[in-house]
């Protein structure tokens, strides 16, 4: 992935988890991504070891946080929600249940 993608695609992460997306301007997070962006931004001539480097921590920081919000919400469905019935069972993997005529 180029810088660029890498930085977008942080950025949304970073979007999906706050609690308010329009506060993401004012996250020191946000702004710390882009000064680390703009600090190995390299011209077409020069050849930056430490550019491959964060751009490679980048798409590590950007795994763990998409990881992180599916596991939120795998843990948010399925996790202590008590005793199920049969059929939110069923429905929770997948199976119908049979009907029976009467």
């Amino acid at each position: 992935m180029a810088g660029t993608k890498v930085l977008r695609a942080l950025l949304h992460e970073l979007r999906q988890a706050a609690h308010d997306p329009g506060s993401i301007k004012n996250s020191l997070a946000a702004r710390y991504i882009l000064a680390q962006y703009k600090k190995f931004e390299t011209t077409d001539q020069q050849l930056c070891k430490a550019r491959n480097e964060a751009i490679f921590l980048g798409q590590t920081y950007l795994t763990y946080l998409s990881s992180l919000r599916k596991y939120n919400a795998l843990y948010k469905d399925y996790h202590s929600r008590g005793e199920r019935t049969v059929k939110e069972t069923a429905d929770l993997v997948g199976f119908k249940l049979p009907t029976d005529p009467k």
